[in-house]
């Protein structure tokens, strides 16, 4: 019975725990982004024909998160696998468009060929990292800082936080495309017919 009660203590405090520093996260990390960078994303993602975004780990994961979310507003993106790219995939992008990458500390190896092809094309560059000093940040033309506190996993090693304050960056840039886009609810309707949602926005 004592092992029981104390069992359930461990899982309350792994899941207060957990909580509380994704909670820390959030509320310092918004204060790091540079506002005007930020503007200069949602413009640059509001005019772009396509959009691409690649990461590695669970950066790449939520990279695949981001071009759902654009394409849920119309704009036109496909998460471009590192791997991929260098086997014909970066053919997607042409001059003009912009690429987002991801990689909290901006040393990714597998990006940088990509990056390079972006550059050689004219296409746009936002990187989102921790580390505006990195190679991936010099070469990029607009880049959104990210603060992480730490991994909720014991050994601080995990990509948990990191990837709970890049989808909300994420967010924030949907929901600034939406009104710099004047994007109408009308228009999400039609292209999400299916599931609860589609049969609320097609009720009337």
């Amino acid at each position: 019975m004592d092992r029981e009660i104390t069992d359930k203590k461990s899982m309350r405090n792994y899941i207060r725990e957990t909580f509380k520093i994704e909670e820390e996260c959030l509320h310092k990390a918004w204060e790091v982004i540079d506002e005007k960078e930020f503007e200069k994303a949602v413009e640059i993602l509001s005019k772009a024909e396509r959009i691409g975004a690649s990461g590695c780990g669970h950066s790449g994961i939520a990279c695949q998160h981001f071009a759902h979310l654009m394409c849920c507003i119309e704009r036109p993106a496909r998460f471009i696998s590192p791997a991929e790219a260098v086997h014909g995939a970066s053919g997607f992008l042409k001059k003009g468009d912009v690429m987002l990458f991801v990689s909290r500390g901006g040393k990714t190896k597998e990006l940088f060929p990509l990056m390079e092809i972006c550059r050689a094309k004219g296409v746009m560059v936002i990187v989102i990292t921790e580390n505006t000093d990195s190679l991936l940040a010099k070469g990029a033309d607009i880049v959104l800082k990210q603060y992480i506190n730490r991994e909720t996993d014991r050994y601080n090693s995990q990509g948990t936080t990191s990837m709970t304050e890049t989808i909300v960056i994420f967010h924030a840039l949907q929901a600034a495309i939406i009104d710099q886009t004047d994007y109408r609810n009308e228009q999400f309707a039609l292209i999400h017919p299916g599931g609860a949602v589609g049969e609320r926005l097609n009720s009337k």
